[in-house]
């Protein structure tokens, strides 16, 4: 009793010294700002740009009449809703706590397994502890990839394409049934650390094309698939640890000159890099990186995709939120030449998301459905890498919850996603 007892204390000291490190964001409230006229935008636009410091913009600004999440610290929300109020910005309060928000989120993750049965029951299905219910930190995903490739090494590969700038694995799968003159899909998840519903996702999207391959083998056989479901690790992990920051955005690297670290990874892949929405501040959220390819994260992922890009014909990055089904260019407003091709792909796959459970996404280019953001991963893989069919896909919600989205989401999330990725598997069996 007494060793129990003992136990007891440790673990609730431990609890408190983790709730203790962690950054903190009582009394900070996400608004919803609508700019009704150019003087207005452009006021949000230079907080933007100049004072990221203290405004956290979860959406960035974007078009009149086009709404706005912005996290404000307590002890600017009188200076901002007065800025608010003399520019005639409409604005409302959509999350009153963000610490509050954190906090039950954080019921939402798995609970660490210590697992003394074998890797494999014995009619050969694996055992891992991550589950769609929960959230799931890096190593419960690592677990997860092991065990399935271990369960299933005719149809799933697992390696390690490189080590990050912390030292985590940078995880890539391969999921086929072999044979030759196959096309590919490539797709990746987390290359921003918050956006947990992203490799939630991605993981889902591995189970699904694995453990239920006889459901539709035809995926399988006809297709290689390669996908790595979190390429920030650095950054993820960060959200998860003790004395880490939910609401982390970037990688973990220091910046030369500045003590703020980490790169926006999806600024800093080399097709128009650095040509309009990013930062060449090492403080700003967007920042992208000083030189295209400088995190090494980048440079791995790039590195993945090119060493299958003359196979792959589609390319995915997951992210989150807004609802939203994009394509290239993010640089520019001008469209690619295949533009028809691309939107014409997207709005099958989406009627059949929307048809699950009635979700609307917005379909458009980048930088004409949001704004200017050079850099980017999607419009590196079709510019750069030669894949035709790009896009970036943001995930729920528009803003309730926005990247606290609630554990109870990820299932639905997944089920109509997953509709959708059926669709653009058909065209590519088709092509």
């Amino acid at each position: 009793k007494d060793s129990s007892a003992m136990k007891l204390l440790l673990v609730l000291a431990l609890v408190a010294t983790a709730l203790a490190g962690q950054r903190r964001y009582d009394g900070y409230q996400v608004f919803e700002v609508n700019a009704k006229n150019k003087v207005a935008l452009e006021v949000l636009t230079k907080l933007y740009n100049e004072r990221s410091d203290v405004y956290d913009f979860w959406t960035e600004p974007r078009n009149i009449n086009r709404a706005v999440d912005i996290m404000v610290p307590p002890a600017f929300a009188s200076t901002f809703t007065s800025l608010m109020q003399a520019f005639d910005v409409d604005y409302k309060v959509k999350i009153a706590d963000v610490q509050s928000t954190i906090e039950e989120g954080r019921k939402d993750i798995a609970k660490p397994v210590i697992r003394k049965e074998p890797r494999l029951s014995r009619d050969g299905t694996p055992r891992y502890s991550l589950n769609w219910e929960t959230y799931s930190d890096l190593p419960a995903i690592e677990e997860f990839l092991t065990e399935l490739a271990a369960a299933y090494p005719n149809l799933m590969t697992h390696s390690v394409v490189g080590q990050s700038y912390e030292g985590n694995n940078m995880n890539f799968v391969k999921i086929s049934t072999g044979g030759t003159g196959k096309k590919a899909i490539f797709v990746d998840g987390g290359i921003h650390a918050r956006e947990w519903i992203s490799p939630a996702y991605v993981t889902w999207l591995i189970r699904e094309l694995v453990e239920n391959y006889a459901a539709h083998p035809q995926y399988v056989d006809n297709i290689d698939w390669y996908i790595m479901p979190v390429i920030n690790p650095d950054g993820y992990r960060h959200t998860f640890a003790v004395d880490g920051d939910r609401l982390w955005r970037k990688t973990r690297a220091p910046n030369a000159g500045s003590e703020c670290i980490g790169t926006d990874m999806n600024r800093n892949f080399g097709f128009h890099w650095d040509e309009g929405g990013s930062r060449d501040q090492p403080c700003g959220g967007t920042y992208n990186g000083g030189a295209a390819f400088s995190a090494i994260e980048s440079q791995i992922v790039r590195d993945a995709i090119l060493s299958v890009a003359s196979q792959s014909v589609v390319y995915l990055t997951v992210h989150s939120y807004g609802q939203y089904w994009l394509t290239p260019w993010g640089y520019t407003a001008e469209y690619p030449a295949d533009y028809t091709q691309l939107y014409d792909l997207a709005v099958r796959a989406v009627d059949k998301l929307t048809a699950v459970y009635g979700t609307q996404y917005t379909i458009g280019t980048s930088t004409n459905v949001l704004y200017i953001a050079s850099g980017g991963s999607d419009d590196w893989a079709k510019g750069g890498a030669g894949i035709p069919y790009s896009y970036t896909v943001e995930l729920r919600d528009t803003g309730t919850f926005g990247f606290e989205l609630p554990a109870t989401e990820i299932i639905p999330n997944n089920l109509e996603m997953w509709e959708a990725f059926k669709v653009v598997a058909e065209d590519v069996m088709a092509m």
